[in-house]
């Protein structure tokens, strides 16, 4: 029986080639969070443990080829507000990679993360988490993915003008029939349609709607924790028809049943101190520590996230799942997948369960890479079947009003 050394060297082995595709990564938020952007006062070159979950150094020890970016804006923005800021995330991702060029490889296609991958850079993509980010704009849709976003996630926690959230009262039922135009818009575009943060009526109806494979960047079972973040199992039987990964998260409040009320406690904690329930700035971790001092936290481990990468897999299959940690998205991790260099101690624990290296190479790397190139074939039919689309929500959901 090999040891736990043993499994953890298999691990980096094994990542070394077959790397971590992470489905979403909140470090530019961060950014302007803790810094306005101001990248000599965050230097990821350099070590920012205590500041930020990721930085150049730990990216390389985690074993990541791949990075799809966060340029999330919070719900609370709205209108031109949210388009601005979403504009203001990409740039951000756009001086990184300016900046780190040696590191970080810009990537649009499928194709260039396996160009990264050779160079032993770390592909980097973008996505936007909201629709809101869209302002009700097919053009700002497709002006996005000029600008090089590669996934939208429909909502964020709260619904928007088409589309029901998880984390909010069901307006929509779903996808309002603009929503089902901005998802074929998205197939068109050969823009990833991201189903995490959506109530599951709106995954239902996505999936009734693409014509493409979508992705959950960073979502679990909800079987395994009742977490209305996470899919439900009747979803995750769909993917395999439709092509899509999902991509499990290691929010603790979205894995770790005894968390979910723990966290419920903190963030009401947060509220009463006058800041937002997911700012991780300096203030905002001291209070949480407070907090933690006198309510000790339930903490989830790589085995809580093993657990819903199990059951995912026996779901739908291992075609279908991938790894979307959310860090700097979330003011605590699990133990032993603490920030971006934890990876290795994941792949080591589904090494002990008896994943194998092709089960393990799949759900790290070739999963969510396919799930872009099939994206981009089906943009390719479908722009030589139609051109843009010029629907406004206006009279798209109006004429759906009368039956039309």
């Amino acid at each position: 029986m090999s040891s736990a050394a043993d499994r953890l060297a298999e691990a980096r082995e094994l990542l070394a080639s077959a790397p971590v595709v992470d489905g979403h990564n909140d470090l530019p938020w961060a950014l302007r969070e803790h810094c306005g952007y101001d990248l000599d006062r965050l230097d990821i070159a350099g070590d920012q443990r205590g500041a930020l979950h990721t930085d150049l150094a730990r990216l390389r020890a985690g074993g990541v080829g791949a990075q799809f970016w966060s340029v999330y804006v919070p719900g609370r923005l709205a209108g031109d507000h949210a388009v601005s800021a979403t504009l203001e995330q990409i740039d951000v991702v756009d001086q990184l990679l300016d900046r780190y060029a040696a590191d970080l490889a810009p990537a649009l296609t499928a194709d260039d993360m396996e160009t990264a991958r050779k160079e032993g850079r770390i592909a980097s993509l973008k996505g936007a988490e909201g629709g809101h980010s869209i302002d009700n704009s097919l053009a700002t849709l497709r002006a996005l993915h000029t600008l090089g976003v590669r996934y939208m996630t429909l909502t964020h926690n709260e619904n928007n003008d088409w589309a029901d959230s998880a984390t909010d009262e069901p307006r929509h039922g779903g996808l309002s029939a603009f929503g089902r135009e901005v998802v074929r818009e998205m197939n068109r575009c050969g823009m990833l349609v991201d189903l995490s943060h959506v109530a599951a009526t709106t995954m239902r109806d996505a999936l009734d709607t693409t014509a493409a494979p979508v992705v959950f960047s960073h979502s679990s079972s909800r079987a395994v924790c009742d977490h209305p973040r996470n899919i439900p199992d009747d979803v995750l039987e769909r993917l395999p028809a439709n092509g899509g990964v999902a991509m499990a998260t290691f929010v603790p409040k979205f894995i770790l049943p005894a968390a979910v009320e723990w966290t419920a406690r903190a963030d009401d904690n947060m509220r009463a101190h006058g800041l937002h329930h997911l700012s991780t700035t300096p203030e905002a971790m001291a209070i949480h520590r407070a907090f933690e001092a006198e309510n000790p936290r339930p903490v989830a481990t790589a085995v809580t996230v093993a657990d819903h990468l199990d059951h995912m897999r026996e779901v739908a299959g291992i075609d279908h799942i991938g790894i979307g940690g959310d860090y700097d998205g979330t003011a605590f991790t699990p133990d032993g997948l603490d920030d971006v260099a934890g990876y290795p101690n994941l792949i080591a624990e589904l090494l002990t369960r008896g994943w194998s290296p092709t089960d393990l190479a799949k759900l790290t790397w070739s999963n969510a890479v396919r799930v872009l190139r099939d994206a981009e074939a089906v943009a390719r039919e479908q722009r030589a079947l139609r051109g843009p689309s010029v629907a406004t929500i206006e009279s798209f959901d109006a004429q759906a009003a009368q039956g039309k």
